[in-house]
């Protein structure tokens, strides 16, 4: 066990590395020697496209210029996820980073729109959310406020493959090594099993204190090495592929990703300024991939740009993503699939939550199994989330919906369900990235209905509720006037 860590070893590039060398060396600076190991003859599944708002913190500690970020990753803005025919075909809803209404007493804002509805209000939850207003015309502006009401989170989309050479850019002009060559042996200390180095098929020997995995799925570190179990959920979430084709790019962009449900699965559409980027995720169980090929070839917007390339994952995550002396970070750490955009944040906070607990003077114990407890809640709260999408359906159109439907489903998810039906309650775990609009937001969309709502809301009379209603409603349409079309907020924004 090593006493010190002065030498840090990642393996693997790809966004996984590249952000975790940035990372690394902007808080540690040269306190210790980053190197990372990389080889151009090994792809990377290149697909994580759009991300989710805690990206613009990440990029602002690094001291990112944004304007530049979006020209060198061909980006645009994310204000939702679109969710089309999941409920049932011909349906759809939206789950927007903003908060529907704003808070008007103890409880949340849907408890009062209940209220409001069972009292003859015509409008939407959405119609109170200024970030689906936005998405509703193709907006966006930022917009300099210190009014909660008029807040509107944005996340981004962007090319994963430009997004790891621009952080590479930067990370080597901080001091990041790179090493160019594939890893053919990885050494380890005879007694403690604990990693001592990397050899290359050249024959080079890269040593180090720390090691990140970011070799992907390949998990070489972490599972193949160190034998790490890895804790199967395919029987949650049966998507074992995914085909990926880039598409020409819309004449309009819009400021949202679409996720339209199939009766195989679900086809994402991600809308960049240089092209589109498009997916299907399915279970091979219920589907060949001849008929996923041929329902996302037929359901492009615009022409492809080349033959979809299949991607084979397992649905699930390693018992521990922090094991001796190696930290598994991006897809080696595990695998959800693409549904709320999960992935970058993942790699995101994985590195987040190693600076946290950096082992500066040698690896504790207590802290690596803190960090795995952590990491453990954190997966286990966004697969719930994504299981939630696809078990509160109403479709009955294949085997597939059916099957999702009538699968048990974690007791956890269960309890937040049955809570929500109940007294459309919501309850969030300390390392939920998602919060109470998200979860209503998706509860909602996907058909719950609360039978009651929270006491509280009985303290204001119905002519009261209704006016209040009326007024944040308004209020929320206010901006959306002043807000500029998407394309040409991105043509002004990057070009100043």
């Amino acid at each position: 066990m090593p006493d010190a860590i002065k030498k840090v070893v990642i393996a693997g590039g790809g966004t996984a590395g590249w952000m975790t060398a940035a990372l690394l060396n902007k808080v540690l600076g040269n306190s210790v020697t980053i190197e990372l190991v990389e080889s151009e003859q090994i792809g990377i599944v290149g697909v994580g496209e759009a991300t989710i708002p805690p990206i613009q913190t990440f990029n602002r500690f690094l001291g990112i210029d944004e304007k530049a970020f979006l020209r060198e990753t061909q980006g645009t803005i994310k204000l939702a996820i679109k969710f089309e025919n999941w409920r049932k075909p011909g349906e759809s809803y939206y789950h927007t980073f903003g908060a529907p209404g704003t808070t008007m007493g103890f409880c949340s804002f849907h408890h009062y729109w209940l209220k409001a509805k069972e009292a003859g209000l015509d409008k939407s939850f959405w119609d109170f959310d200024l970030n689906y207003l936005a998405c509703q015309q193709g907006k966006f502006n930022k917009i300099n406020t210190q009014n909660p009401l008029y807040d509107m989170p944005y996340a981004y989309h962007f090319d994963s493959a430009l997004y790891g050479q621009f952080l590479r850019r930067f990370a080597e002009q901080g001091g990041v090594k790179r090493t160019e060559g594939i890893i053919e042996h990885v050494q380890q200390h005879p007694q403690s099993g604990f990693i001592t180095g990397l050899q290359l098929t050249d024959g080079r020997q890269i040593e180090g204190d720390l090691f990140i995995d970011c070799t992907g799925l390949n998990g070489l570190l972490i599972r193949k090495t160190l034998g790490v179990n890895y804790e199967d959920w395919s029987h949650w979430l049966p998507a074992d592929s995914a085909q990926a084709v880039p598409s020409e790019r819309f004449d309009k962009t819009l400021p949202y990703t679409r996720s339209i449900a199939h009766s195989c699965g679900w086809q994402w559409r991600i809308p960049l300024t240089h092209r589109n980027g498009n997916g299907i995720v399915y279970s091979s169980q219920f589907t060949t991939d001849e008929q996923a090929n041929e329902t996302l070839l037929g359901n492009l917007d615009t022409e492809a740009l080349g033959e979809p390339r299949t991607i084979r994952f397992n649905t699930g995550r390693t018992d521990q993503q922090w094991c001796k002396n190696v930290v598994a970070i991006g897809l080696s750490s595990g695998f959800l699939e693409p549904l709320e955009s999960t992935s970058i944040h993942l790699i995101q906070s994985g590195i987040i939550r190693l600076m946290k607990m950096f082992p500066n003077q040698g690896i504790s114990p207590a802290m690596v199994d803190m960090y795995n407890a952590e990491s453990k809640d954190e997966f286990e709260t966004i697969r719930d989330f994504i299981i939630l999408h696809y078990h509160v359906n109403e479709r009955d159109d294949s085997e597939f919906w059916r099957a999702m439907r009538e699968m048990t489903i974690p007791d956890r998810l269960a309890q937040k369900i049955e809570a929500f039906k109940e007294t459309a309650a919501i309850f969030n775990e300390q390392n939920d990235i998602f919060r109470d609009a998200s979860w209503v937001q998706v509860m909602m969309g996907q058909g719950l209905s609360p039978r009651d709502y929270h006491a509280a809301v009985n303290a204001m009379d119905k002519q009261t509720l209704l006016s209040a209603m009326q007024q944040i409603q308004q209020a929320k349409m206010q901006p959306v006037a002043k807000l500029l079309g998407h394309d040409e907020f991105i043509e002004r924004y990057t070009s100043a």
